[in-house]
């Protein structure tokens, strides 16, 4: 029978005490599908071109990503998350109670939210105010009366007479994505901030069908739409620019989806593309850095790289140079003033000349 050794015991205790080893080697990425295509990219490229091992990149969503990044260190965590939307205060604030104590942003990216439809449709143009009051849970009483009630549009014609006699039928995306966070704060609460019979930004989708959880796979969408004439899909401009032989984009507020109007703001619901890094795991995951340099190079985020062609819109010159360096010293998220720090600010205090943050 071995016996008891209080020395051995004490050591491994203190293994225990001292936190979860980083073990991992090789590099996880979790998050939006629709920055999916775009890791995926640099993750293939950089396991052809390097020593490494290729990334494995998973599509769960942004809401679901920042849970699986938030939830602690160690190998069993994620190193990267992909993200359609700025990280919530909540989340970081959730990650750093788990042991994530800091985490930087790189912002790699524009991009727009498409409303798509089957290429031989009739083009479709629509306000902010329409779309919300066909996607909208509740809207102004259509009768004149007072107050909000259940959505009854069940056409498009209903809404406003020059719309299509089509059944509102749109397959969107659920609320574990970064997409459908920022159409609602695009679209609806836009549009519904100064719209009569609202008392405040409303943004709750209607759950009576004519809304369709479709999912994390946004190419399983464009599948849909490619056979049913009658339906729209909400998904990034990627997906869109990559199939336009099978549908096209609805023009919103007069203006296309394309990368200028995007690039602009022009087109109403472009937004920005994040992912973030467990500051935690650099130096500790083989290869996560060097990933990190490879995705924010002008060889793949500049004017000229590799993820135009795929369908992100390149941020303009000096916040392209902000958000590179910014990742590259690993500067990490701040709070300010109750919100999470951003990357035209930091340019901004660069171009001031502010000492830069560090790690």
């Amino acid at each position: 029978m071995s016996r008891f050794n209080p020395l051995l015991f004490a050591m491994l205790a203190a293994v225990v005490a001292s936190g979860p080893a980083i073990a991992a080697d090789q590099i996880r990425i979790v998050g939006s599908s629709t920055v999916y295509p775009f890791s995926s990219y640099v993750a293939e490229e950089f396991g052809e071109t390097t020593r490494f091992q290729t990334p494995v990149v998973e599509s769960t969503g942004s809401g679901g990503g920042h849970k699986l990044f938030g939830a602690g260190v160690g190998p069993d965590t994620p190193d990267l998350t992909n993200s359609s939307r700025k990280m919530k205060v909540s989340e970081l604030k959730r990650a750093q109670e788990n042991g994530v104590e800091k985490i930087t942003e790189a912002v790699i990216g524009y991009d727009g939210i498409a409303l798509a439809q089957n290429v031989d449709n009739e083009p479709v143009d629509l306000s902010l105010e329409e779309l919300t009051l066909a996607v909208a849970a509740k809207v102004p009483n259509p009768d004149g009366g007072d107050g909000l009630v259940d959505n009854p549009y069940t056409q498009w014609d209903q809404i406003a007479a020059r719309l299509p006699a089509r059944e509102i039928k749109i397959y969107g995306p659920p609320t574990t994505s970064g997409t459908r966070d920022a159409f609602e704060e695009l679209a609806m609460e836009a549009a519904t901030e100064d719209m009569a019979g609202y008392a405040e930004p409303y943004t709750q989708i209607r759950q009576d069908g004519a809304w369709i959880d479709s999912g994390e796979n946004d190419n399983l969408i464009v599948q849909k739409l490619a056979k049913d004439k009658a339906a729209f899909g909400v998904f990034g401009f990627s997906f869109l620019d990559e199939n336009r032989d099978q549908i096209q984009g609805a023009k919103i507020g007069g203006v296309a989806p394309r990368p200028a109007t995007i690039s602009s703001g022009e087109y109403p619901l472009s937004r920005s593309l994040y992912f973030y890094v467990k500051n935690n795991h650099v130096g500790e995951v083989p290869g996560l850095m060097e990933y990190v340099q490879l995705f924010m190079s002008e060889a793949m985020i500049g004017p000229d790289g590799a993820l135009k062609a795929i369908g992100l819109v390149p941020l303009p010159q000096d916040l392209r140079a902000a958000s590179r360096e910014r990742v590259l010293s690993l500067v990490p998220l701040a709070l300010q003033d109750g919100r999470l720090s951003t990357l035209k600010a930091y340019a901004e205090s660069r171009q001031d000349g502010e000492p830069m943050a560090r790690n």
